[in-house]
């Protein structure tokens, strides 16, 4: 790179981060100014601007604060007192912010449940939230009401739809409820370290945990996305992403609400529908998670894909081997991928648009960031330590595990945790560089390059052993991603028999004109001998959460069992490249009879 070049990239870095610093830098945990006092604010300054566009129905900043009140006075009457929480169990629809919005102008704290869950995981997401009313739309109501008797404890269950059996009519209850904002007094002495909302872990690998959000974290989150991708008010974000998870429901709507922009929310994504909604609605960001991007390169050439007034994409998980093709086939000046976790304290911004970095940390303020990787054994999956008990920091291009520095009294770097206390203290490494000092571990491999750019490897747990070396499951699914006829691939490691380590298995979508013999060839020139998969399964579709996330855990339960497998299934079989699995192959590998 050249000097022009470096000095326009410096600027470019420290421009975006100065604004997004000035941004959250009055933050406090202990500020009486809550999450609901920037909402009002805005409301306030766009009062009749448009706020929020959802199936043809468009709602002002105005209306939008007046439903918020009437969930506020709804909370009031109905003796939900400060500190208490309740569940909203929807799917994305207008009303959605205003619900928790409304709630926390009265102290009350929000658990946003993945409308997705029925049966023991939404009774465990119901369970650990100890909310004691439940707020429901029509298709929900059926669900919560089915397993309402074996709760933990007993809910009230409140419906937006049809109120039958021991359901309560919300939208009645509403009606007779004040449009005008509660007297601020209602939340005097509540302070920003207080919870506003809980979020929900996945649960990809067990049990969602439910992540506390407090108005500091919720700030942060709307603030920082409003200055970062530097929003204004004839921006339009569409969202697509489910508004329980973080990065549609507070980064998206604070790029837009905070700024007197406006968002265009659908019920959940629709590749096919993209890009008409874009166009017809004039939508100047959108934002992204996930598989979400590759979602679009598999479909066919879209009418407007090219011809519209994206100015950027924003989110996070976007795979390096379909970003440039993402930039180019959709004329889309500007990507800005962060990281971040719901619960963590560690955040960054790739704000260059450097191919492939989800952040950068430049050497030259290194100390204003509380973000490091320490050298970390898979095996073991803990940080390796060294005579003196302490961790020993990566040198550039080594895969480390991230960690974030947790120092009280600053927003940035506290550490809220869980609703679980245990699960909370588990995520804390202590005695890292020094006797006494706490860290968040994220359970991301990472490495970082002498410019300061972080790159995502892997989760911790996905990073398995084979062959006396280390497999990242994220690199080798990029490789196979790119091949022929292979539209999606996720990766992860099995166990053998009585085989040290873990082989590697790829879950394969692909197209008519896939070959598994030509698939084998391209394998072996693109991958070393101990990343190749051993075993290969293909799928119509792959599973995945509300937010793209693959859900490895029911694939890895799977392992490569025929009699569990009623899909193609394929094991590497030496110069043979790669035969079906059946149960006397499997018999024989288990037996050990097979060389791997």
């Amino acid at each position: 790179m050249g000097l022009q070049a470096r000095v326009q990239r410096e600027f470019k870095f420290i421009t975006a981060l100065i604004r997004t610093l000035r941004r959250v830098g009055s933050i406090s945990a202990q500020s009486s100014n809550l999450i609901c006092d920037d909402l009002e604010a805005a409301v306030d300054s766009w009062r009749e601007r448009r706020a929020i566009t959802f199936e043809g129905r468009t709602l002002s900043y105005g209306e939008m604060d007046a439903i918020a009140n009437r969930y506020a006075h709804w909370a009031i009457e109905h003796g939900v007192r400060r500190g208490q929480t309740v569940a909203l169990y929807m799917a994305n629809c207008a009303e959605y912010l205003s619900i928790w919005y409304g709630l926390s102008k009265v102290g009350v704290a929000t658990a946003l449940i993945n409308n997705n869950l029925a049966g023991e995981q939404l009774a465990h997401c119901l369970n650990i939230s100890g909310a004691a009313h439940v707020i429901c739309d029509a298709q929900g109501a059926p669900q919560v009401e089915a397993l309402r008797g074996g709760l933990a404890r007993p809910a009230v269950v409140w419906t937006l739809g049809e109120a039958a059996g021991g359901l309560r009519d919300l939208a009645k209850a509403l009606r007779s409820c004040s449009a005008l904002r509660p007297d601020r007094s209602v939340r005097n002495g509540l302070l920003a370290k207080e919870t506003a909302l809980y979020i929900y872990t996945s649960g990809t690998t067990g049990p969602p945990k439910a992540a506390k959000v407090t108005h500091v974290r919720a700030q942060l989150y709307m603030r920082g996305f409003a200055a970062a991708t530097n929003a204004h008010q004839n921006d339009r974000v569409y969202v697509t992403l489910p508004l329980y998870h973080a990065t549609g429901g507070l980064c998206a709507m604070g790029a837009a609400l905070l700024t007197g922009g406006s968002v265009v929310l659908k019920t959940k994504f629709s590749a096919s529908q993209f890009w008409g909604d874009v166009g017809a609605e004039a939508c100047t960001m959108f934002v992204y998670i996930g598989e979400l991007c590759r979602y679009l390169l598999n479909q066919p050439e879209q009418p407007g894909e090219k011809t519209h007034a994206l100015r950027m994409a924003f989110g996070n998980g976007l795979r390096p081997e379909v970003w440039e093709a993402v930039k180019t086939r959709f004329a889309i000046p500007e990507i800005l991928e962060f990281y971040g976790s719901t619960e963590g304290n560690v955040s960054m911004f790739n704000f260059d648009g450097k191919t492939g970095a989800i952040g950068r940390v430049p050497p030259y303020i290194r100390s204003r960031f509380n973000v490091r990787l320490v050298r970390f054994d898979v095996e073991t999956e803990a940080p390796v330590r060294g005579t003196d008990g302490l961790c020993q920091a990566t040198a550039p291009g080594e895969v480390g595990e991230c960690i974030g520095q947790i120092r009280a009294g600053d927003a940035r770097a506290e550490y809220s945790g869980y609703a679980d206390k245990a699960a909370s203290e588990k995520k804390i490494l202590r005695d890292v560089f020094a006797k006494g000092d706490a860290w968040f571990a994220t359970g991301d491999l990472m490495r970082q390059d002498d410019e300061g750019y972080f790159y995502f490897v892997d989760r911790v747990g996905d990073t398995f052993r084979w062959k006396g070396e280390n497999v990242s499951t994220s690199e080798v699914a990029e490789q196979l991603s790119v091949l022929p006829e292979v539209k999606e691939a996720t990766v992860y490691g099995v166990r053998v028999g009585d085989l040290d380590g873990r082989a590697g298995m790829a879950s394969l979508v692909v197209g008519p004109a896939f070959d598994i013999a030509g698939f084998a060839a391209e394998v072996d020139a693109r991958l070393a001998p101990y990343a190749r998969p051993i075993f290969v399964r293909l799928q119509p579709e792959i599973e995945t959460t509300g937010t793209f996330k693959y859900r490895k855990m029911d694939l890895v339960a799977d392992g490569f069992d025929p009699a569990r497998i009623r899909q193609p299934l394929y094991v590497r079989d030496g110069a043979k490249g790669y035969v079906k699995v059946t149960k006397a192959t499997f018999d024989k590998i288990q037996a050990g009879d097979m060389r791997l």
